[in-house]
């Protein structure tokens, strides 16, 4: 029983952090293109390494038909997968289970709304210094 109640106030915590998360995208004025360059050189220009970049967008209209579905989501959307070792281990020196919100992410997503380029963001706490470079990230790459 007490394996139960544990496991059942371990899964109210971490509804109440996945409810606490909110998309944060700002308009970019130019191509998908020119924004996933404008997020790729900024995030290199803060001394960081690209990871990995998945293309959500691709996979998506790939994969609609073999799911049912011909609505098309996004013309093209790219997410930017990297990670900062100096805010990292803030962050995880902090609290080690704050490993749960790295690697960090940034995307670039194009549809009848526009290109826009944003992120998720994080709990209040040491994660507000992720979240300050995602936003600095991006407050670059759209030319804010």
């Amino acid at each position: 029983m007490k394996r139960y109640i544990a496991t059942a106030a371990f899964s109210a915590l971490l509804a109440s952090q996945v409810l606490a998360e909110e998309i944060v995208a700002v308009p970019f004025d130019g191509s998908f293109d020119d924004a996933t360059f404008a997020v790729e050189s900024a995030i290199v220009g803060q001394g960081l390494v690209i990871d990995y970049v998945s293309h959500v967008g691709d996979m998506l209209n790939r994969t609609g038909a073999d799911v049912g579905s011909d609505k098309q989501i996004f013309s093209a959307a790219d997410i930017f997968v990297f990670c900062s070792a100096k805010i990292s281990r803030e962050v995880m020196e902090a609290d080690p289970m704050n490993i749960g919100y790295c690697p960090y992410t940034i995307f670039v997503a194009e549809n009848e709304s526009g290109v826009q380029v944003g992120y998720r963001s994080y709990p209040d706490g040491p994660m507000e210094k992720v979240e300050a470079l995602l936003a600095g990230i991006v407050e670059e790459a759209a030319g804010n």
